[in-house]
């Protein structure tokens, strides 16, 4: 199907696009000396109070040249057939991105990596019951009439999860809701043995790879992960709604750890150290059971032939759905699973746009390309955003404008199965990259939705809205981003980047780089699904491409003024706030217990002191720059920023998490058991879950170091902003 010719091309800003003319000459006329007073105190009152400035004519230039046809175009061209990982069709998709990057006049390059990649080799599953006819499962994701993809489709890889063990299984199913760690706690409590089961779980609330995970701590011998229908089809299925038809599936990835699996903690370069397949098969981030995913309908009737004691009220399905039983048994399923595990080439694409004064510094704006069937939203929508908005940077170039600081466009391969582009490239530059950027900015699925969400180190939070407030509401032109977030009903407003959901992980997790991560919508049915197609974007994710021109927009106008302002436009007020709530947080998990939070207080002191010294000096250099020039020196404005661009670093530590060591940041990490959470103070959170379980004055004490450990970094964060030594 051709993309929508409808011609639109949005504008979020009603400013002129011109440079102002130049002054007629004029006899020279004193104003009254009360007059330049108010003047002066009104340009002093913005600039104490930080204002925000007026866009500039290149973010007024940027906004209004927003094309939703090249979005469009972008989108069809990459979705044009299934692209997962390490195939010949995500190599084309690759080509796609690097020449449209290139015909821009932007140096643009391949990167490449050998990493560990998983594939199906063969897949079956059968249930039988007493006095039933044994059921086969086809496993498969049917096309629908007239689906302008039914031929590719076949192209589509089976369903499966990657990295799950080989293996055939036949046992009793026993039910355990969302497959959460309270969730096979609770079967324990009722005296549910999942000891040699096969355990039947439901997507929704955490990452699947930790519902297989805790399946196989439970005990259980392999996992089938199943679409309710109450989550995932509320409504009319697609291609007449946007809801999951009954034979969709969600794939993925249940690889717990982040990178290629044959070289953990260090970059998958040519002739590098690996574990052998079987080492990086056997590692404790590895499933370690086989597992499979089914459809809602399938599910159901898996679910239906499960007896025992009726599951509690919130583990049951939507209205009109039959009782969900616990069991285990008397339903059996027969489970095999054989997977091919082999190392194959990915490709970034990298494109950079050289800075004018700060060369070295970096603006870096990331989305990834692989998709598990054709990835309409998951992530190339994003991809088509970032290609939209690299047309726009190279009409700015072409009006004159070049950036202060070099911005890099990288688009990641492999992100699908563990981050693994992303992850190999930022750990082969580590040390430039955490000695030169100032931030990164991801787009991950660009567009899914209504209403606008975004995640951010805290000291990004205020730029983040400044921008917003810049750019059209794309499903209303009477109101700004800014307004449809605010509607969005997110809580909190901006979310943290502790969870592994994306390829911002590296960036915050491992190296310390303040960073941003931006949708439109936050959810769909259809996700991983054969259905996440052209189609379903084209009739209910973005029928006019409106919403992929706004999170470009947003996108680039804060990398603009990440990359042209020349004082870095962080604040760090809200980066104080986050660590005392935090703090609060962990109050009453230690209550009653021998351990202070005493050096944490103290150390969240000394950071809101740095805080309010570096905001007077950012004042006084603002103020210096309109009415006193002369007292500005580069060195000055170069010392403030390195400032505001390292004390990110100063979270991390080179130990890193206990017993998760390449996670370096001790204030944002996933969650132990949910990979998708983002967790404050995760080692200080580890520590009290272990405690809580074992509860010896040993594991307190531990809790206490991860507390110690923590003040540290935030120490060392507040020495670094204050710019001085002890």
């Amino acid at each position: 199907m051709p993309p929508p010719q409808d011609g639109v091309h949005d504008s979020a800003a009603r400013v002129p696009l011109l440079p102002p003319p130049a002054p007629r000459r004029a006899a020279v006329r004193l104003r009254p000396l009360p007059l330049l007073i108010a003047a002066a105190f009104a340009a002093s009152y913005r600039l104490l109070f930080h204002l925000a400035p007026a866009p500039s004519y290149y973010q007024s230039l940027l906004l209004s040249l927003g094309s939703n046809d090249t979005a469009a175009t972008h989108l069809h061209a990459l979705t044009i057939r299934p692209h997962l990982a390490g195939t010949g069709a995500n190599a084309l998709a690759a080509a796609h991105v690097a020449s449209t990057l290139s015909s821009h006049s932007f140096p643009t390059r391949l990167t490449s990596y050998s990493v560990l990649l998983s594939y199906p080799a063969h897949r079956s599953l059968s249930l039988s019951t007493p006095g039933r006819d044994t059921v086969l499962f086809a496993l498969k994701q049917e096309t629908y009439a007239g689906d302008p993809y039914d031929a590719v489709s076949a192209e589509a890889v089976p369903t499966f999860l990657a990295y799950a063990a080989s293996g055939s299984v036949a046992a009793e199913a026993v039910y355990a809701n969302y497959g959460r760690a309270e969730d096979y706690a609770y079967l324990a409590a009722r005296g549910i043995n999942v000891t040699g089961k096969v355990a039947v779980a439901r997507y929704g609330k955490v990452f699947r790879g930790d519902i297989v995970r805790n399946a196989r701590d439970a005990g259980a011998a392999a996992a089938v992960i199943y679409t309710d229908a109450k989550d995932y089809a509320a409504g009319k299925a697609f291609p007449d709604g946007p809801w999951m038809p009954p034979t969709g599936v969600q794939v993925g990835s249940t690889f717990k750890g982040v990178g290629d699996p044959t070289t953990p903690m260090w970059p998958s370069a040519e002739g590098c150290e690996r574990l052998s397949i079987a080492e990086a098969m056997s590692s404790d981030d590895m499933p370690g059971i086989p597992a499979l995913p089914v459809s809602w309908k399938d599910g159901e009737t898996i679910l239906q032939l499960i007896g025992g004691d009726v599951a509690p009220k919130d583990w049951q399905g939507g209205d009109g759905a039959a009782a969900y039983r616990i069991g285990p048994g008397p339903a059996v399923l027969n489970l095999t699973y054989i997977g091919n595990e082999t190392m194959v080439t990915i490709q970034n694409v990298i494109s950079v746009i050289e800075g004018r004064e700060e060369p070295e510094r970096y603006v870096i704006l990331g989305n990834h390309r692989d998709a598990w069937t054709f990835g309409a939203v998951d992530p190339n929508s994003g991809t088509a955003t970032l290609l939209e908005l690299a047309q726009r940077l190279s009409e700015l170039q072409k009006k004159g404008w070049r950036p202060r600081r070099t911005i890099i466009l990288c688009n990641w391969d492999a992100e699908e199965y563990g981050l693994t582009g992303s992850t190999e490239w930022v750990e082969e530059n580590r040390e430039m990259l955490t000695s030169r950027t100032v931030a990164y900015l991801n787009v991950d699925c660009a567009v899914d939705g209504y209403g606008f969400y975004a995640s951010a180190t805290p000291q990004l939070d205020e730029l983040l809205k400044e921008a917003s407030k810049q750019v059209q509401n794309p499903d209303n032109g009477t109101q700004s981003l800014y307004d449809l977030w605010m509607a969005s009903n997110s809580s909190p407003l901006i979310g943290r980047l502790g969870g592994g959901g994306s390829d911002y992980s590296a960036f915050v997790q491992h190296i310390g780089i303040p960073s941003v991560d931006m949708t439109i919508g936050s959810d769909y049915a259809v996700y991983h699904s054969l259905y996440d197609d052209f189609i379903w974007m084209s009739k209910f994710g973005d029928p006019l491409f409106k919403r992929h021109v706004a999170v470009a927009s947003i996108w680039g106008l804060v990398a603009l003024r990440l990359s042209d302002e020349e004082i870095l436009p962080f604040n760090y007020s809200n980066y104080a706030t986050e660590l005392e709530n935090g703090a609060l947080g962990l109050s009453g998990r230690v209550l009653g217990m021998s351990v202070s939070l005493s050096p944490l207080h103290k150390s969240i002191k000394e950071f809101r002191k740095a805080v309010l010294k570096v905001d007077s000096e950012l004042k006084a250099l603002q103020t210096w720059k309109i009415w006193a020039p002369w007292r500005n020196s580069p060195l000055k404005v170069r010392d403030i920023n390195d400032r505001l661009m390292m004390t990110e670093r100063a979270f991390t530590d080179r130990e890193g998490l206990s017993g998760r060591p390449w996670y370096k940041h001790l204030i944002y990490a996933p969650s132990l058991h949910n990979d998708y959470g983002a967790q404050v103070y995760p080692g200080v959170d580890d520590a009290i879950q272990r405690a809580k379980k074992i509860n010896t004055s040993e594991s307190w004490q531990s809790v206490q170091h991860e507390i110690y450990r923590v003040s540290r970094v935030i120490n060392q964060a507040a020495l670094v902003l204050s710019g001085g030594l002890t």
